[in-house]
Protein backbone atom coordinates (compact mmCIF):
# COMPACT_ATOMS: atom_id res chain seq x y z
CA UNK A 1 0.00 0.00 0.00
CA UNK A 2 2.91 2.32 0.73
CA UNK A 3 4.16 1.77 -2.80
CA UNK A 4 0.72 2.52 -4.18
CA UNK A 5 0.58 5.90 -2.49
CA UNK A 6 4.14 6.71 -3.57
CA UNK A 7 3.03 6.17 -7.14
CA UNK A 8 -0.09 8.23 -6.52
CA UNK A 9 1.96 11.07 -5.10
CA UNK A 10 4.11 11.13 -8.22
CA UNK A 11 1.06 11.22 -10.45
CA UNK A 12 -0.46 14.04 -8.41
CA UNK A 13 2.64 16.15 -9.00
CA UNK A 14 2.04 15.77 -12.72
CA UNK A 15 -1.61 16.65 -12.21
CA UNK A 16 -0.66 19.79 -10.35
CA UNK A 17 1.13 21.22 -13.36
CA UNK A 18 -1.78 20.10 -15.51
CA UNK A 19 -4.29 21.86 -13.29
CA UNK A 20 -2.25 25.03 -12.97
CA UNK A 21 -3.28 26.05 -16.46
CA UNK A 22 -6.91 26.12 -15.39
CA UNK A 23 -8.62 29.37 -14.52
CA UNK A 24 -10.89 30.96 -11.76
CA UNK A 25 -14.82 30.57 -10.61
CA UNK A 26 -18.49 31.67 -9.53
CA UNK A 27 -22.11 29.99 -8.91
CA UNK A 28 -26.00 28.99 -9.17
CA UNK A 29 -28.93 27.22 -7.19
CA UNK A 30 -32.10 26.80 -4.63
CA UNK A 31 -35.75 27.05 -3.11
CA UNK A 32 -38.01 26.01 -0.16
CA UNK A 33 -40.08 27.70 2.56
CA UNK A 34 -39.77 27.99 6.32
CA UNK A 35 -41.03 29.78 9.43
CA UNK A 36 -39.34 31.33 12.46
CA UNK A 37 -39.29 30.66 16.19
CA UNK A 38 -38.44 33.02 19.03
CA UNK A 39 -34.85 34.22 19.26
CA UNK A 40 -32.90 32.76 22.17
CA UNK A 41 -30.70 34.63 24.58
CA UNK A 42 -27.07 34.11 25.40
CA UNK A 43 -26.05 30.52 26.09
CA UNK A 44 -22.93 29.56 28.05
CA UNK A 45 -20.52 27.15 26.40
CA UNK A 46 -17.14 26.53 24.86
CA UNK A 47 -17.73 29.16 22.15
CA UNK A 48 -18.64 32.76 22.88
CA UNK A 49 -22.28 33.41 22.04
CA UNK A 50 -23.41 37.03 21.74
CA UNK A 51 -26.50 38.98 20.77
CA UNK A 52 -26.15 37.83 17.15
CA UNK A 53 -27.21 34.29 18.12
CA UNK A 54 -30.75 33.47 16.96
CA UNK A 55 -32.83 30.37 16.35
CA UNK A 56 -34.49 30.07 12.98
CA UNK A 57 -37.27 27.56 12.46
CA UNK A 58 -36.66 25.87 9.15
CA UNK A 59 -38.71 23.41 7.12
CA UNK A 60 -42.42 22.83 6.74
CA UNK A 61 -45.23 22.32 9.26
CA UNK A 62 -44.78 19.10 11.26
CA UNK A 63 -41.26 18.63 9.88
CA UNK A 64 -40.10 22.10 10.94
CA UNK A 65 -37.11 22.28 13.26
CA UNK A 66 -35.14 24.99 15.10
CA UNK A 67 -31.62 25.77 13.92
CA UNK A 68 -28.98 28.01 15.50
CA UNK A 69 -27.76 30.85 13.28
CA UNK A 70 -25.59 33.94 13.79
CA UNK A 71 -26.79 36.94 11.80
CA UNK A 72 -26.21 40.68 11.43
CA UNK A 73 -29.94 41.47 11.45
CA UNK A 74 -33.16 40.38 13.13
CA UNK A 75 -34.16 37.26 11.19
CA UNK A 76 -37.82 37.88 12.07
CA UNK A 77 -37.88 41.42 10.73
CA UNK A 78 -34.93 41.74 8.34
CA UNK A 79 -34.33 45.02 6.48
CA UNK A 80 -36.48 45.24 3.35
CA UNK A 81 -33.52 46.55 1.35
CA UNK A 82 -31.46 43.33 1.53
CA UNK A 83 -30.08 42.58 -1.95
CA UNK A 84 -27.43 39.97 -1.13
CA UNK A 85 -27.24 37.17 1.46
CA UNK A 86 -23.87 35.73 2.44
CA UNK A 87 -23.83 32.36 4.20
CA UNK A 88 -20.60 31.48 6.06
CA UNK A 89 -20.29 27.73 6.68
CA UNK A 90 -17.98 26.74 9.55
CA UNK A 91 -15.35 24.02 9.83
CA UNK A 92 -15.07 20.87 11.92
CA UNK A 93 -14.97 22.76 15.24
CA UNK A 94 -18.51 24.03 14.61
CA UNK A 95 -17.41 27.53 15.68
CA UNK A 96 -20.04 29.45 13.75
CA UNK A 97 -19.61 32.45 16.04
CA UNK A 98 -15.98 32.84 14.94
CA UNK A 99 -16.90 32.34 11.28
CA UNK A 100 -19.56 35.03 11.70
CA UNK A 101 -16.95 37.49 12.92
CA UNK A 102 -14.68 36.50 10.02
CA UNK A 103 -17.61 37.09 7.69
CA UNK A 104 -18.07 40.59 9.08
CA UNK A 105 -14.46 41.38 8.25
CA UNK A 106 -14.89 39.91 4.77
CA UNK A 107 -17.91 42.09 4.08
CA UNK A 108 -16.09 45.14 5.44
CA UNK A 109 -13.14 44.53 3.13
CA UNK A 110 -15.57 44.17 0.23
CA UNK A 111 -17.29 47.45 1.10
CA UNK A 112 -20.71 45.82 1.53
CA UNK A 113 -23.20 47.64 3.75
CA UNK A 114 -25.28 45.85 6.39
CA UNK A 115 -28.39 47.58 5.05
CA UNK A 116 -28.13 45.67 1.78
CA UNK A 117 -26.19 42.56 2.82
CA UNK A 118 -27.44 39.89 5.22
CA UNK A 119 -24.69 37.79 6.83
CA UNK A 120 -25.62 34.35 8.17
CA UNK A 121 -23.49 31.71 9.89
CA UNK A 122 -25.50 28.51 10.49
CA UNK A 123 -24.31 26.26 13.33
CA UNK A 124 -24.42 22.47 12.92
CA UNK A 125 -24.48 20.92 16.41
CA UNK A 126 -23.85 17.67 18.29
CA UNK A 127 -25.68 16.35 21.39
CA UNK A 128 -22.77 17.46 23.61
CA UNK A 129 -22.66 21.08 22.45
CA UNK A 130 -23.85 23.71 24.98
CA UNK A 131 -27.36 25.07 24.70
CA UNK A 132 -28.76 22.40 22.39
CA UNK A 133 -32.42 21.38 22.59
CA UNK A 134 -34.03 18.00 21.96
CA UNK A 135 -36.02 19.33 19.01
CA UNK A 136 -32.88 20.46 17.14
CA UNK A 137 -31.28 18.20 14.49
CA UNK A 138 -28.03 16.92 15.99
CA UNK A 139 -25.21 14.96 14.40
CA UNK A 140 -22.49 12.69 15.75
CA UNK A 141 -19.26 14.70 15.71
CA UNK A 142 -18.45 15.62 12.09
CA UNK A 143 -21.22 13.62 10.36
CA UNK A 144 -23.07 16.81 9.46
CA UNK A 145 -20.43 17.60 6.85
CA UNK A 146 -21.26 14.35 5.01
CA UNK A 147 -24.69 15.75 4.20
CA UNK A 148 -26.32 12.75 5.87
CA UNK A 149 -29.32 12.77 8.21
CA UNK A 150 -29.22 13.86 11.85
CA UNK A 151 -29.01 10.96 14.30
CA UNK A 152 -30.16 12.70 17.51
CA UNK A 153 -32.66 15.33 18.60
CA UNK A 154 -34.88 15.96 15.58
CA UNK A 155 -33.69 12.99 13.55
CA UNK A 156 -33.83 12.51 9.79
CA UNK A 157 -32.74 16.04 8.77
CA UNK A 158 -29.86 15.86 6.31
CA UNK A 159 -27.13 18.50 6.13
CA UNK A 160 -28.25 19.07 2.55
CA UNK A 161 -31.84 19.67 3.65
CA UNK A 162 -30.67 22.28 6.16
CA UNK A 163 -29.00 24.21 3.33
CA UNK A 164 -32.10 23.76 1.15
CA UNK A 165 -34.32 25.12 3.89
CA UNK A 166 -31.99 28.03 4.62
CA UNK A 167 -31.98 29.01 0.95
CA UNK A 168 -35.76 28.61 1.01
CA UNK A 169 -35.99 31.09 3.86
CA UNK A 170 -33.85 33.56 1.91
CA UNK A 171 -35.80 33.15 -1.33
CA UNK A 172 -39.12 34.06 0.32
CA UNK A 173 -40.09 37.21 -1.62
CA UNK A 174 -42.38 38.50 1.12
CA UNK A 175 -39.43 38.54 3.50
CA UNK A 176 -36.71 39.59 1.03
CA UNK A 177 -38.40 41.38 -1.88
CA UNK A 178 -35.15 42.82 -3.28
CA UNK A 179 -32.81 39.83 -2.88
CA UNK A 180 -30.74 39.26 -6.02
CA UNK A 181 -27.96 36.94 -4.92
CA UNK A 182 -27.04 34.25 -2.38
CA UNK A 183 -23.32 33.63 -1.82
CA UNK A 184 -22.46 30.41 0.00
CA UNK A 185 -18.94 30.66 1.49
CA UNK A 186 -17.33 27.60 3.09
CA UNK A 187 -14.01 26.37 4.45
CA UNK A 188 -12.44 23.00 5.35
CA UNK A 189 -15.16 20.66 6.71
CA UNK A 190 -17.76 23.19 5.61
CA UNK A 191 -16.11 23.14 2.19
CA UNK A 192 -16.61 19.38 2.04
CA UNK A 193 -20.32 19.78 2.67
CA UNK A 194 -20.59 22.72 0.28
CA UNK A 195 -18.73 21.06 -2.61
CA UNK A 196 -21.09 18.12 -2.44
CA UNK A 197 -24.12 20.34 -1.99
CA UNK A 198 -23.18 22.34 -5.09
CA UNK A 199 -23.34 19.05 -7.02
CA UNK A 200 -26.38 17.38 -5.46
CA UNK A 201 -28.94 20.13 -4.78
CA UNK A 202 -31.80 20.54 -7.21
CA UNK A 203 -32.89 24.13 -6.61
CA UNK A 204 -31.76 25.95 -9.75
CA UNK A 205 -35.12 26.27 -11.46
CA UNK A 206 -36.93 27.66 -8.43
CA UNK A 207 -34.26 30.25 -7.69
CA UNK A 208 -33.95 31.33 -11.29
CA UNK A 209 -37.71 31.79 -11.52
CA UNK A 210 -37.51 34.03 -8.45
CA UNK A 211 -34.79 36.16 -10.01
CA UNK A 212 -32.13 35.01 -7.54
CA UNK A 213 -28.66 33.74 -8.45
CA UNK A 214 -26.51 31.62 -6.18
CA UNK A 215 -22.72 31.28 -5.99
CA UNK A 216 -20.66 28.67 -4.17
CA UNK A 217 -17.23 29.53 -2.74
CA UNK A 218 -15.43 26.32 -1.72
CA UNK A 219 -12.23 26.79 0.26
CA UNK A 220 -9.72 24.14 1.33
CA UNK A 221 -11.82 20.97 1.75
CA UNK A 222 -10.08 17.68 2.57
CA UNK A 223 -11.81 15.80 -0.25
CA UNK A 224 -14.15 16.12 -3.22
CA UNK A 225 -17.03 14.16 -4.72
CA UNK A 226 -15.94 12.30 -7.87
CA UNK A 227 -18.59 11.35 -10.41
CA UNK A 228 -17.09 8.24 -12.01
CA UNK A 229 -14.40 5.67 -11.20
CA UNK A 230 -11.50 7.58 -12.78
CA UNK A 231 -8.69 8.89 -10.58
CA UNK A 232 -5.32 10.42 -11.37
CA UNK A 233 -2.77 7.63 -11.85
CA UNK A 234 0.67 7.89 -13.46
CA UNK A 235 -0.11 11.37 -14.74
CA UNK A 236 -3.48 10.58 -16.32
CA UNK A 237 -7.04 9.81 -15.27
CA UNK A 238 -7.97 6.14 -15.51
CA UNK A 239 -10.33 3.70 -13.76
CA UNK A 240 -8.96 2.42 -10.46
CA UNK A 241 -8.16 -1.29 -10.43
CA UNK A 242 -7.02 -2.28 -6.97
CA UNK A 243 -8.20 -4.27 -3.99
CA UNK A 244 -6.12 -2.15 -1.62
CA UNK A 245 -8.75 0.60 -1.31
CA UNK A 246 -12.16 -0.86 -2.23
CA UNK A 247 -13.95 2.15 -0.71
CA UNK A 248 -12.27 4.77 -2.94
CA UNK A 249 -15.50 5.29 -4.92
CA UNK A 250 -17.94 5.06 -2.04
CA UNK A 251 -19.69 8.22 -0.88
CA UNK A 252 -18.20 10.79 0.21
CA UNK A 253 -15.48 10.19 -2.38
CA UNK A 254 -17.68 8.77 -5.14
CA UNK A 255 -21.34 8.10 -5.87
CA UNK A 256 -21.55 4.51 -4.62
CA UNK A 257 -23.86 4.36 -1.60
CA UNK A 258 -24.87 8.02 -1.92
CA UNK A 259 -27.38 9.34 0.67
CA UNK A 260 -31.12 9.22 0.06
CA UNK A 261 -31.17 12.95 -0.77
CA UNK A 262 -29.21 12.23 -3.95
CA UNK A 263 -30.53 8.76 -4.74
CA UNK A 264 -34.09 10.11 -4.87
CA UNK A 265 -33.11 12.25 -7.88
CA UNK A 266 -32.08 9.17 -9.90
CA UNK A 267 -29.37 11.01 -11.83
CA UNK A 268 -26.27 9.51 -13.42
CA UNK A 269 -22.79 10.88 -12.89
CA UNK A 270 -22.96 12.43 -16.34
CA UNK A 271 -26.24 14.20 -15.54
CA UNK A 272 -24.86 15.47 -12.24
CA UNK A 273 -21.78 16.80 -13.99
CA UNK A 274 -23.85 18.65 -16.59
CA UNK A 275 -25.78 20.36 -13.80
CA UNK A 276 -22.64 21.13 -11.79
CA UNK A 277 -20.90 22.56 -14.85
CA UNK A 278 -23.67 25.14 -15.17
CA UNK A 279 -23.27 26.31 -11.59
CA UNK A 280 -21.28 29.27 -10.37
CA UNK A 281 -18.48 27.72 -8.31
CA UNK A 282 -15.20 29.25 -7.15
CA UNK A 283 -12.41 27.24 -5.49
CA UNK A 284 -9.92 28.71 -3.02
CA UNK A 285 -6.94 27.24 -1.18
CA UNK A 286 -3.94 28.72 0.62
CA UNK A 287 -0.58 28.01 -1.03
CA UNK A 288 0.80 26.82 2.33
CA UNK A 289 -2.11 24.44 2.96
CA UNK A 290 0.25 21.72 1.80
CA UNK A 291 0.98 19.65 4.91
CA UNK A 292 0.55 15.95 4.01
CA UNK A 293 0.50 15.06 7.71
CA UNK A 294 -2.10 17.59 8.85
CA UNK A 295 -4.08 16.08 11.71
CA UNK A 296 -7.26 17.80 10.53
CA UNK A 297 -7.04 16.50 6.96
CA UNK A 298 -8.84 13.36 5.83
CA UNK A 299 -6.17 10.64 5.59
CA UNK A 300 -8.42 7.74 4.54
CA UNK A 301 -7.44 5.81 1.43
CA UNK A 302 -10.41 7.25 -0.46
CA UNK A 303 -9.19 10.77 0.21
CA UNK A 304 -5.54 9.83 -0.41
CA UNK A 305 -6.48 8.72 -3.92
CA UNK A 306 -7.33 12.37 -4.57
CA UNK A 307 -3.91 13.75 -3.64
CA UNK A 308 -1.43 14.20 -0.82
CA UNK A 309 -2.38 17.70 0.41
CA UNK A 310 -5.31 20.09 0.21
CA UNK A 311 -3.55 22.14 -2.46
CA UNK A 312 -2.87 19.05 -4.53
CA UNK A 313 -6.39 17.66 -4.13
CA UNK A 314 -7.94 20.90 -5.32
CA UNK A 315 -5.71 21.21 -8.37
CA UNK A 316 -6.21 17.56 -9.28
CA UNK A 317 -9.98 18.00 -8.99
CA UNK A 318 -9.85 20.98 -11.35
CA UNK A 319 -7.98 18.79 -13.82
CA UNK A 320 -10.60 16.08 -13.27
CA UNK A 321 -13.37 18.52 -14.17
CA UNK A 322 -11.63 19.20 -17.48
CA UNK A 323 -11.17 15.45 -18.02
CA UNK A 324 -14.93 14.94 -17.60
CA UNK A 325 -15.67 17.96 -19.79
CA UNK A 326 -13.87 16.20 -22.64
CA UNK A 327 -15.26 12.77 -21.84
CA UNK A 328 -18.87 13.95 -21.64
CA UNK A 329 -18.58 16.89 -24.07
CA UNK A 330 -19.75 19.40 -21.48
CA UNK A 331 -17.71 22.60 -21.11
CA UNK A 332 -16.99 23.68 -17.54
CA UNK A 333 -15.25 26.72 -16.05
CA UNK A 334 -14.95 26.90 -12.29
CA UNK A 335 -12.27 29.48 -11.36
CA UNK A 336 -9.60 28.38 -8.90
CA UNK A 337 -7.38 30.66 -6.80
CA UNK A 338 -4.33 29.57 -4.83
CA UNK A 339 -3.78 32.34 -2.30
CA UNK A 340 -0.08 32.93 -1.69
CA UNK A 341 1.21 32.87 1.88
CA UNK A 342 -1.79 31.27 3.60
CA UNK A 343 -2.13 27.91 5.34
CA UNK A 344 -5.22 26.21 6.74
CA UNK A 345 -6.80 29.19 8.50
CA UNK A 346 -10.27 30.51 7.68
CA UNK A 347 -9.84 33.77 9.68
CA UNK A 348 -6.62 34.64 7.86
CA UNK A 349 -7.84 33.55 4.43
CA UNK A 350 -11.20 35.33 4.46
CA UNK A 351 -9.87 38.50 6.09
CA UNK A 352 -7.41 39.02 3.26
CA UNK A 353 -8.36 41.92 0.98
CA UNK A 354 -7.41 39.96 -2.16
CA UNK A 355 -9.87 37.25 -1.21
CA UNK A 356 -12.61 39.84 -0.64
CA UNK A 357 -12.07 41.09 -4.21
CA UNK A 358 -12.20 37.52 -5.54
CA UNK A 359 -15.45 36.67 -3.78
CA UNK A 360 -17.05 40.07 -4.41
CA UNK A 361 -15.42 41.41 -7.60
Amino acid sequence: MVNLFKRLHTSFAVAKSLASVLGSVVLVGAITSCSLSEAQGEVPGKHHVDETFQTLRLGHDSEAYPFRIYANADLYQPPQGIERAVVMLHGVQRDADKYFETGRKLLGNAGLSAGKTLLLAPNFLTPTDPGVANDMPLWSRDKWMHGIESQSGHTGISGFKVLDDLVGYLSDRQRFPKLKEIVMVSHSAGGQLMQRYAIVNNLDAGLKASGISIRYVIASPSSYLYLDDNRMQDGAFAPVKTIICPSYDRYRYGLEGAPAYLQAQQLSGRQLFARYAARNVTYLVGSKDDNPNSRVMDSSCGASFQGGTRVERQLVYLAYEQFLATKWQTPIHHPQHTIAGFGHSAPRLFRDEKVARIIFP
